[in-house]
């Protein structure tokens, strides 16, 4: 008897130390196929999934606990389920409105929160246990005129007008000019419908021309690289690199020779091989598992979902696709500060170059 009464004893340790070496996974998105923002969180899910199970493979206890948070729902009736104050972490959630009173909640229960898309407010200023993935854009765009002052110095800028109305890129141009008048550095500006040879002044013959677009979007794109084309056609001596913009990378499959041809640099905080062995593997799993392809998107949801896995869960720092790399914010939680530039070479082939 007093060896049964032992045994159990045992046994009930064994339990409760198996518990507390579990790690409690919880997921509070859209997870539907209603809309798209449903179909793009539950792909993010399953390749969370994929890496957990994973991770499972090495050894690691991992439960996970999903939760449908649609735009019209209540965070409060999710937070109220089952299990979710027992969570170590929480991905989640996809809507601004839910952010506080989830943060509040994680932060009463000791929780990490782990918000995977970009939202609107400061968040992760105010809350220690936050780790913001996405970072805002004043932040892309300052780092961005820092790293084009670093790697392209004693380079002559030409600052292309698109006459693009719908063009959000005016923010970025005017802090690039704000730039180059503070440090005294002369750049030109020109646009794409001036004739060729008022066009071809804005150049240097001397230097090598850095043209920097003040639109994002694919025609005009196209429009400035046909001016280009004419260019380098009556100057062949010229040397022209671009720096675009992450949109372009949308464009990159029909654009890959133009890309190399000049030189492009695009700013990002992802960069998805679609020839990657690793890439590859994901792909054809996902397709096994789930009985559909990836959905066609930069990034790509779900392998997003397996590098938040294998880095948050797992602790990996290797990534397939989204470099993570965080950096502490004073008085708040954490916020993502890994950054790419993708540079595709003349001689062929791109580089994703990470800081």
């Amino acid at each position: 008897m007093k060896r049964l009464t032992s045994f159990f004893i045992a046994f009930i340790i064994c339990c409760n130390l198996f518990a507390q070496d579990t790690l409690k996974v919880g997921v509070m998105l859209p997870l539907h196929k209603i809309d798209g923002d449903g179909r793009r969180m539950l792909e993010y899910y399953r390749g969370l999934l994929l890496g957990i199970e994973d991770l499972k493979k090495q050894g690691k206890n991992i439960a996970v606990h999903a939760w449908n948070m649609p735009a019209n729902g209540d965070a409060r009736t999710v937070l109220v389920r089952e299990g979710a104050s027992n969570c170590n972490i929480i991905f989640g959630p996809l809507y601004s409105k839910y952010v506080k009173v989830i943060a509040d909640f994680c932060k009463a229960y000791n929780i990490k929160l782990v918000i995977p898309f970009s939202i609107t407010g400061d968040h992760v200023n105010q809350y220690p246990n936050i780790y913001q993935v996405y970072q805002p854009q004043s932040w892309i765009d300052e780092t961005t005129v820092q790293r084009i002052m670093i790697n392209f110095t004693g380079y002559h800028p030409v600052i292309v007008n698109c006459n693009d109305t719908l063009s959000k890129k005016g923010t970025f141009t005017n802090l690039l000019r704000q730039a180059y008048d503070t440090r005294g550095i002369q750049y030109n500006i020109t646009n794409v419908l001036n004739p060729d040879d008022t066009f071809e002044k804005a150049f240097s013959t001397k230097r090598k021309n850095l043209v920097i677009l003040n639109s994002g979007r694919s025609p005009e794109l196209t429009k400035v690289i046909t001016k280009l084309d004419t260019l380098k056609a009556h100057n062949p001596e010229l040397e022209i690199t671009m720096f675009g913009y992450n949109e372009w990378l949308m464009y990159a499959k029909y654009n890959k020779s133009n890309f190399e041809k000049y030189n492009v640099h695009l700013p990002s905080n992802y960069y998805y091989n679609e020839n990657g062995k690793q890439v590859k593997a994901l792909e054809d799993r996902y397709f096994r598992n789930f009985h559909e392809n990836m959905q066609y998107a930069l990034p790509r949801f779900a392998i997003t979902g397996y590098d938040h896995a294998m880095y948050f869960i797992g602790q990996s720092t290797r990534w397939l696709q989204t470099p993570l790399d965080f950096e502490k914010i004073p008085g708040g939680g954490y916020r993502n500060k890994a950054y790419y530039l993708i540079h595709y070479k003349p001689t062929g082939g791109v580089e994703a170059v990470k800081y």
